[in-house]
């Protein structure tokens, strides 16, 4: 019974997938159904938002994710409790050259680059995975299995599994629970 009572819980969150320019909707498909295959979540895909020029480093050639991530924490998605934006484009945070992806630990909005995974759709699944994870609360994983491991490139990237280990599953399921729980 305890395990019907969780399907339940998760049933009710809905993770949104945000794409940011154009996108590719075959990533966007292939997204939603990676979540609800290892997670059991529903996904929405949501209505494209335009270019983040507000974003772009013209020193750099790259778009600041973190600029990107506060626009996207001052916006409201109706009916999901957690965001994960797509865009084609090169990411920076100030201490890396680049990212494949970012989110703020426990937050509730993340970002996923396509640009240096063009054509690796299991890549792209893996970062957003991954970010996901840091959504719900988990750090790096040192497991060398889990989608949670720390990969600075895409050569480390392809290497990580894209499932997580069962201890960053089990801390993932619990947070949906409590993301799911009303007042």
């Amino acid at each position: 019974m305890a395990h019907k009572s969780r399907e339940m819980d998760r049933d009710g969150f809905c993770l949104g997938i945000q794409p940011v320019g154009e996108i590719d909707p075959g990533y966007l498909k292939i997204l939603a159904g990676s979540f609800l295959g290892e997670l059991g979540i529903r996904s929405l895909i949501l209505p494209e938002l335009a270019q983040p020029d507000y974003a772009f480093d013209n020193r750099r050639i790259q778009y600041d994710a973190g600029i990107i991530i506060n626009r996207l924490e001052a916006m409201e998605f109706k009916g999901c409790n957690c965001v994960i934006a797509l865009m084609d484009a090169d990411l920076f945070i100030p201490v890396f050259s680049f990212v494949l992806g970012e989110a703020r630990m426990g937050g509730d909005r993340a970002l996923v680059s396509i640009f240096r995974l063009q054509e690796n759709r299991s890549g792209i699944v893996k970062v957003a995975l991954h970010e996901f994870g840091h959504l719900m609360g988990l750090d790096h994983c040192h497991e060398n299995t889990c989608v949670m491991r720390f990969s600075k490139n895409t050569e480390q990237l392809n290497s990580i599994s894209s499932m997580f280990c069962k201890y960053c599953l089990d801390q993932i399921k619990y947070s949906i629970r409590e993301k799911t729980k009303g007042p």
